[in-house]
């Protein structure tokens, strides 16, 4: 479906303005540490908007079942998980560390769901 490669398009996009915005915007405005963190942020949602690109690809060759869901896992988790990452880096609110686990479980489960759907086919 086209529409995974438009999301992940644009979650590609938004990774590198976050990413600019991190290394010229807070540089000097937020500690060592939580410009790692925003990092991180940037960096797993560029790494799952080119699985979401992937999948857009596999899902227009392909009928592998569960690539849709895949697809789905993967945006929810860069919600989840980088979404809260940056909101932690700029904010200092640690209880929001307690919701990227989800994101990251997210993530597991769309690259388990990408397997599934592959083996299947």
């Amino acid at each position: 479906m086209k529409m995974f490669i438009i999301f992940g398009a644009v979650n590609a996009l938004i990774s590198v303005a976050l990413g600019a915005f991190g290394a010229h915007g807070l540089e000097g405005k937020i500690s060592e540490h939580y410009m790692g963190v925003w990092e991180k942020a940037v960096q797993y949602q560029m790494y799952h908007a080119l699985g979401m690109i992937a999948l857009g690809i596999l899902m227009q060759v392909t009928d592998a079942p569960l690539l849709g869901a895949a697809g789905w896992l993967m945006l929810l988790g860069i919600i989840f998980f980088s979404g809260s990452l940056y909101i932690l880096a700029v904010s200092g609110v640690s209880i929001l560390g307690a919701i990227t686990p989800i994101g990251g479980v997210l993530f597991l489960a769309g690259w388990v769901c990408l397997i599934i759907g592959i083996v299947k086919l």
